[in-house]
């Protein structure tokens, strides 16, 4: 169904009426920090909203959900919650309506411009898992580091994963500061305490989890999809050195928790539902439990720009697809909670490096460089194997619909000695 909004919104905007992300944030001028949601360049305030009676009738209206400096209230409702309150925002912005079209004082008052206010943290985060699913990107560091069968055997029977830091977990724009650490020194023959001299980025999609799962009661695959309430960017910064020395044998540390970026518009999955594809086959077919009666992805494009000190503006360095992804969202978390584990409201999972099937479509400068092997070039003839400090890396990504685009916006970090 084509949908137009009364307020002015670019073809290429990235929050059009179709997707209208969730964030938190609070006016420049001041105020309390509170729930919005972005169309435009404007951020819609649902707190105003829930207070003007706009969510009258609904769960939505029995507790300040969106008054609160996070969207943890919110997400733990559930789907039902999330899908009412999705139609009646983007019913108050249809071209049709006049409830907030014609009201001159109320849209004075509901709507910021995004260069006036400051977006925060949207989500407080208790739990963060990061997973390995795609199928490319394992294969090339299998291969890269030299393994005779570049996936490991217990590959492609589940999603592998790690727990990571919550704590470290930082907003768009808050600036990397490369982590020193233990790395091995060839030259001596031992390892030394330094700076990682291999900074690299992970282009990647988290996604967060809600309302959740009891402890001792897994969530059944058909059922998965009913707990993620929406997707951003993410950048799982890692320092390969570091992680090549310490990861044997319980995996990474140090070199994976120093820092991760996510953007800071949540989209909901509502929003991607009319770009839905058929997923990759799974050869040989998963066990029973990670089997669902069809298999969907999504059609998201992604790129990461690199931006030095030498360069004014940032360049395409790889561009890559989320359908490319062998394990889907709601096989990692039938997988996560199969044992049991309870998943909570606000929970971060994360993809893992979402690659394709060219060289230019790797989503880190491991697979890019080729372990550090082959450079890639960039204008005025500069180089890169892993990031350099001064160097600003930008992840972007977006669904591209006939004349609008659902998408993400940016995620940045500027590296920092």
């Amino acid at each position: 169904m084509k949908l137009d909004t009364f307020l002015p919104v670019a073809p290429e905007s990235h929050f059009s009426i179709y997707n209208l992300p969730y964030g938190v944030f609070t006016p420049l001028a001041g105020g309390p920090t509170r729930v919005g949601v972005a169309i435009g360049n404007l951020v819609l305030d649902l707190a105003l909203l829930q207070k003007t009676g706009f969510f009258a009738g609904t769960v939505l209206a029995e507790t300040a959900v969106f008054s609160q400096p996070n969207l943890n209230a919110f997400i733990a409702l559930g789907a039902a919650a999330w899908n009412r309150a999705r139609t009646i925002i983007q019913t108050l912005l249809l071209r049709e309506n006049p409830t907030l079209r014609d009201n001159i004082s109320l849209r004075q008052r509901a709507f910021w411009p995004l260069s006036a206010v400051r977006l925060h943290m949207p989500v407080q985060i208790s739990e963060y898992t990061d997973f390995y699913a795609s199928k490319e990107h394992a294969s090339n560091v299998g291969a890269i580091f030299g393994r005779e069968t570049p996936l490991l055997e217990n590959w492609l029977h589940l999603p592998i994963a790690y727990h990571g830091r919550a704590s470290s977990i930082v907003m768009d724009g808050t600036p990397i500061r490369r982590p020193r650490g233990q790395r091995f020194d060839p030259d001596r023959g031992a390892p030394i305490f330094a700076p990682t001299a291999e900074l690299d980025f992970e282009l990647e999609i988290g996604f967060f989890v809600g309302p959740g799962n009891s402890l001792g009661q897994p969530i059944p695959i058909e059922r998965a999809e009913e707990q993620i309430f929406g997707l951003v960017l993410l950048n799982d910064w890692s320092a390969r050195d570091i992680q090549r020395w310490e990861y044997r044998p319980l995996g990474p540390f140090l070199g994976k928790n120093f820092a991760t970026s996510i953007s800071p518009w949540v989209v909901p999955l509502a929003a991607l539902q009319p770009f839905r594809v058929p997923a990759p086959v799974q050869e040989p077919p998963p066990l029973p439990y990670l089997q669902s009666a069809s298999r969907w992805t999504y059609d998201i494009h992604l790129e990461a720009r690199l931006q030095t000190t030498q360069m004014t503006t940032a360049v395409p360095i790889s561009r890559t697809n989320f359908r490319y992804l062998y394990w889907s969202m709601a096989q990692q978390i039938a997988h996560h909670t199969s044992n049991g584990c309870n998943l909570r409201a606000g929970d971060l999972l994360a993809t893992g490096t979402i690659s394709g099937p060219t060289p230019d479509s790797a989503g880190c400068l491991l697979e890019l460089s080729w372990g550090g092997a082959r450079p890639i070039a960039l204008p005025g003839g500069e180089t890169r194997a892993y990031l350099q400090n001064g160097d600003r890396l930008t992840l972007t990504g977006w669904c591209q619909g006939e004349g609008y685009r659902v998408g993400f916006g940016s995620l940045t970090g500027l590296i920092i000695a």
